[in-house]
């Protein structure tokens, strides 16, 4: 397209950027690739930086400050954001309807009904936003409800958060209220990463959501993929919606994302059952929900039922029973990780936990062991974390037996004998020995051959461990100078098995920049941030040239995790010269898309998988041009399953989602697509 002036290009490209952005996170019906999109915003970037003065508040350029906060601001909510009365049985819900009912004067007997919407309650933060004339100006917490933290800036880097409303009806200003929350395959993201580099891990998604909006640091706000869902309205001058319904459509049109599963009940009858679908129907979803809130839809009628208190007469909460259980901690373990980090585990009596048997639940640091006081023999309620991670919950003291132990952690490592060290500031506490710890090699080079690393076949735990008694290695690098001749020797090891594992060996040492980068664990940086900084630079030569600034400017990489990258490359010089000369090579990573063959279309990959691996597959989708994605909802265009595959299959089965074999998805690829895992040509 050609413009008359680059104010006008810039201005078109904002537009753009907004509307494509909508049609992904919205509507989940993207018109361009990834691709196409980054070249669009590039070009924005570029006109920016040329001309600072076409910098708007709105500008999808603006998503991410270059400064850190240094503290929080606080801000007044123009109308309180309340809190909802609960209600935990089928009695509780008629309760409410009968009361509603007494106080618009209808009578017990009458036949006249109130209708309600239903939408599931989810486990996050609440947040305000507040829009003037449709540009997005304020962001805070809930806080007391009538006060929270001034959090703007984190919540422009959500992308599904549109930075300017679209469409009509537009108000002067408006308050909007939503949650913010993590997807279950995001928490795990999370977890994985900060667990590979050596950080405390959340103990639950609602946790790890709110830790993220209240960073000081944007950049690491915006390297979790939060989602925001929006639902209620607070002040709204020059405008007001008619019903509950009306008001979720009528943000879905400004461009805001709200929860698809909704449910519109003629009566509290419906509402009953309503609930009773979704007690079962919640254990398909990618996110926590605890329940259903129930509004009548009728603005009016809730102007007139007014609130009580803190709590508003037209809305009340069911909340589902958790899924907690009792069992008996039999044993606190002590593992080493690869950073040194000295994490507690919690050996219990087996118990089944929402039809999952749990023997260990992860109890994080001493600072979690001493707010819980936890010892062994306690009897302790446990729970599935997002329905995946097991948590304790808490003790029940009154089982507690007679001459228990606070439990402490070891004052030297268990694998080594060196004093353990508790930094500053950190929750985790630490082996120091990172040179001759045992352990810590051991675990560094089960991270170093892993599937998302170096994805080395045939190296286990079993087999690693083997090579460091024998003293074969004592760093990765040794891994690449091993003979056949010397692992011959060791125990079940035959001809062809050490032959395959040296050949294995050889393929590895071709690899990508981002794959060295994980394989290393470098502490801050994880799967995302190792892609990010192979984009940023290329070679392994550029990365190690760099400045803390210069790796600081890479989109998403955070003050905290340049200097982190700049510390390590600069303590593990010779460590890479002697990966170099054993012959690694860190190719640059070929990212670009191959086609717009899969546009518009999103996949969900579930069970057991044979022609490639999840990640491969996933991968190529991206690259050609479409959406992979971790759950499965009416926008998915196909769901592909293999072996095993549970409750996204049901789901997809549920919505009329076409489901695919392998085979099937196979068949769809373009002749120039890549080649499956066992090498053949899809």
């Amino acid at each position: 397209m050609s413009f008359a002036t680059p104010a006008e290009h810039a201005a078109w490209l904002r537009t753009e950027l907004a509307r494509h952005n909508i049609l992904y996170y919205i509507h989940d019906s993207p018109e361009v690739s990834d691709a196409q999109y980054d070249k669009l915003y590039h070009e924005l970037v570029k006109l920016e930086t040329e001309n600072p003065k076409f910098i708007t508040p709105d500008s999808p350029t603006q998503r991410v400050g270059a400064i850190p906060a240094s503290a929080f601001g606080s801000v007044t909510h123009k109308k309180p954001m309340l809190s909802l009365g609960n209600a935990f049985s089928e009695d509780g819900l008629h309760e409410f309807d009968t009361r509603a009912k007494r106080h618009l004067g209808l009578a017990e007997d009458t036949d006249e009904k109130i209708t309600y919407l239903c939408e599931l309650k989810l486990d996050g933060l609440s947040v305000s936003l507040t829009y003037e004339n449709g540009v997005f100006v304020r962001g805070a917490t809930r806080g007391d409800g009538t006060t929270g933290e001034e959090i703007t800036q984190n919540l422009k880097t959500i992308p599904s958060i549109p930075l300017r409303l679209v469409g009509e009806n537009l108000p002067a200003l408006i308050e909007i209220r939503g949650e913010a929350f993590l997807t279950h395959s995001e928490f795990a993201r999370i977890n994985g990463e900060r667990e590979a580099s050596g950080e405390a891990t959340f103990a639950n998604p609602r946790n790890a959501a709110a830790g993220s909006l209240r960073q000081l640091d944007h950049r690491v706000t915006a390297s979790r993929k939060l989602k925001v869902w929006f639902y209620a309205v607070g002040e709204a001058s020059g405008w007001e919606p008619e019903s509950q319904l009306g008001w979720l459509e009528q943000l879905k049109a400004w461009g805001l994302p709200t929860n698809p599963e909704r449910q519109l009940c003629v009566d509290i009858n419906e509402v009953v059952a309503t609930v009773a679908a979704w007690s079962q129907k919640k254990n398909t979803l990618d996110y926590d929900t605890d329940g259903v809130v129930v509004k009548v839809n009728d603005f009016t009628l809730q102007r007139e039922l007014g609130q009580v208190s803190r709590a508003p007469r037209w809305a009340i909460a069911y909340k589902y029973p958790a899924l907690q259980v009792e069992t008996v901690v039999e044993e606190i373990l002590v593992q080493v990780g690869r950073t040194g980090a000295i994490t507690p585990l919690a050996r219990l009596t087996p118990v089944s936990v929402a039809g999952v048997i749990v023997s260990r639940a992860t109890l994080h640091n001493q600072d979690e062991i001493d707010r819980k006081d936890v010892r062994v023999g306690d009897t302790v309620v446990i729970q599935r974390a997002g329905e995946v991670i097991p948590e304790v919950v808490q003790v029940v003291t009154s089982k507690r037996p007679e001459n228990t132990l606070p439990f402490k952690l070891p004052a030297v490592c268990p694998s080594c004998g060196t004093p353990t060290l508790r930094a500053e500031g950190e929750a985790v506490t630490r082996c120091p020995n990172t040179q001759s710890c045992p352990a810590q090699l051991q675990t560094r080079l089960e991270y170093f051959v892993s599937r998302n690393a170096l994805n080395i076949d045939g190296l286990g735990g079993e087999r690693l461990a083997q090579f460091i008694e024998a003293k074969l290695v004592t760093d990765a690098a040794d891994l690449f100078t091993l003979t056949k001749e010397q692992i011959l020797p060791l125990e079940r090891m035959g001809e062809k098995l050490a032959a395959n594992l040296i050949a294995a060996l050889a393929a590895a040492k071709n690899t990508t920049l981002a794959r060295l980068l994980v394989a290393v664990g470098i502490r801050h940086v994880g799967e995302g941030g190792a892609s990010r900084l192979a984009q940023g630079f290329g070679t392994l030569e550029k990365l190690r040239e760099a400045t803390v600034e210069q790796l600081a400017q890479v989109p998403d990489v955070g003050l905290t995790t340049a200097q982190s990258v700049f510390d390590w490359l600069a303590s593990n010089t010779a460590f890479l010269d002697k990966l170099i000369a054993v012959g690694v090579v860190a190719q640059g990573d070929d990212a670009a898309p191959l086609s717009d063959h899969f546009v518009g279309k999103s996949f969900v990959f579930t069970g057991g998988l044979t022609l490639f691996t999840r990640e491969d597959a996933e991968a190529l989708v991206k690259r050609l041009g479409g959406r992979a994605t971790g759950s499965v909802s009416k926008q998915t265009s196909y769901v592909v399953a293999g072996p095993g595959a549970g409750s996204k299959l049901a789901k997809a089965e549920q919505l009329g989602i076409t489901v695919l074999t392998e085979d099937e998805f196979a068949a769809l690829l373009p002749p120039s697509a890549p080649a499956s895992r066992e090498g053949e040509a899809v």
